[in-house]
């Protein structure tokens, strides 16, 4: 069977929060039905459209933003590039007037409330995070499609034949890190250099390197916007932001106008654990109070866990003096590759997994990065991978209210720095010693997810999601 094909562009994916399957799958499933109506000619001729929440989706909708993300979708707006500060009041537009504009091409009327259906009750058997679209035409005929958010924005139809990218030839198709391992003993090459040469399949090396740049100009504009972000964040916890607190306290109440000083201001810092550890943390929680707020983030995996890879990549920048291109691509190419194979051989969704999958995941995805930029073997690299997973196995997906927030942002601290101290016990380990492969903790995480009871699977229905009273909008 040929190796499921994914990039470096697949792991790492610009868009908006809070939620990579709750809002970004869907804005992009919204896309896709876009392009389906265009592909049949049949746009012009629609006169109502109706959206249907299922499982996941519906439970956590709206603390996801999943229905902000499917009209956005459905008006022809994409993430990548929409502006972010029009988020809510473009969707408040489309609700005040009961219009919408199918595509950017054609006004229609539509009712939020009786057109965007939650089905708290309905589950489809594919997948938890189902969103079926229908579009009845003037000839009394309808077009139905139903797609499939199955994480880090990747969509999916039931008996869908299409791939993610284009079938290639790639030099080294890995599903697993034996394989992985394998053909870098073969070959000599450092895993990030494995991952650029595949990346050659799909297009040339100038290309890949600006894409990779373009994520990482993402990563550090969301870390800098974060860090010098005050005030409280959306959707009614009234959770209030602590990055740039954290922040102003760390460099003594000093100010930067730009990212370059404020990582030399934060170098100058010096190298006490304490520091560090807030340096972190705040890295961290900037990178996810952003993506609360409905900013433009980078999936690292998933948007829930967004802030793990870079709070590790912008430490490895700031203390280890390696703000340089190619360092920063050989990060992003080596935790690409670390997230890859856990999508293919478990989940990268919470609403599958828990937020092992999510907040593991990313964990895993930074302790190897950092592993190999530290000057570790390949077999360090996995090895600090499978600890970094290995003390997130079991860990539930309980969203407090539904919004990527409590304890989803303290937790991509948490994921942070058990990333670094996974790396630094990697380093000083034999790996040939080592009694648990990176492929045995991916499979038992896998084993994990299905024996996990559905409550603790992104649904808000169980764990701390229930213990916190609080009365949250119902829209």
């Amino acid at each position: 069977m040929a190796s499921e094909q994914i990039s470096v562009f697949d792991m790492f994916k610009i868009g908006i929060g809070p939620s990579s399957s709750h809002t970004l799958g869907p804005w992009r499933a919204a896309e896709r039905f876009i392009q389906k109506l265009r592909s049949i000619s049949v746009l012009q001729a629609v006169e109502q459209i109706t959206i249907l929440l299922y499982g996941s989706l519906a439970k956590t909708g709206i603390g996801h933003g999943t229905d902000i993300a499917v009209l956005l979708g459905l008006s022809g707006d994409d993430p990548v590039t929409f502006d972010v500060n029009q988020v809510i009041p473009k969707v408040e537009q489309i609700k005040s007037s009961n219009i919408l504009h199918l595509g950017g091409e054609k006004y229609i009327p539509f009712s939020y409330a009786d057109q965007l259906l939650f089905l708290y009750d309905q589950s489809l058997p594919f997948h938890p995070n189902a969103v079926s679209f229908q579009a009845f035409l003037e000839n009394g005929k309808a077009v139905s499609e139903t797609y499939y958010s199955i994480g880090g924005g990747f969509v999916v139809q039931e008996n869908d034949t299409e791939t993610v990218l284009k079938e290639v030839d790639l030099p080294f198709p890995i599903d697993t890190a034996q394989q992985l391992m394998s053909a870098c003993m073969r070959t000599g090459l450092k895993i990030s250099e494995l991952v650029l040469e595949n990346e050659l399949a799909w297009r040339p090396e100038e290309e890949t390197r600006k894409g990779i740049l373009d994520i990482f100009r993402v990563i550090k504009e969301c870390i800098y916007k974060g860090c010098h972000t005050e005030g409280v964040l959306p959707g009614g916890l009234n959770v209030e932001r602590r990055a740039a607190r954290l922040n102003k306290r760390m460099l003594k109440g000093r100010t930067y106008s730009d990212y370059d000083s404020w990582v030399e201001a934060l170098r100058a810092g010096g190298k006490d654990f304490g520091y560090i550890l807030d340096c972190v943390s705040c890295f961290a929680l900037a990178v996810n109070e952003e993506n609360a707020s409905f900013g433009r983030v980078v999936t690292a995996p998933t948007n829930g866990a967004s802030g793990v890879i870079p709070a590790v990549l912008q430490y490895y920048i700031t203390f280890h003096d390696a703000y340089t291109e190619e360092k920063i691509i050989q990060f992003i190419a080596t935790a690409s590759e670390i997230g890859s194979i856990f999508k293919k051989g478990a989940t990268i969704s919470a609403a599958m997994g828990g937020c092992q999958a999510e907040i593991g995941v990313s964990s895993a995805m930074a302790a190897g990065a950092l592993t190999e930029c530290l000057g570790g073997s390949q077999r360090q690299v996995l090895m600090a991978a499978e600890i970094a997973m290995e003390h997130h196995l079991g860990l539930t997906c309980d969203p407090i209210g539904g919004l990527v927030q409590v304890p989803c942002i303290e937790r991509n601290t948490m994921g942070a720095i058990k990333a670094i101290t996974a790396a630094q016990l990697a380093l000083q380990s034999n790996p040939d010693k080592a009694k648990v492969s990176l492929d045995a903790v991916v499979s038992t995480m896998w084993e994990t997810a299905q024996d996990m009871n559905v409550k603790y699977k992104e649904t808000a229905d169980g764990g701390l999601a229930v213990k916190v009273p609080l009365s949250l909008p119902e829209c």
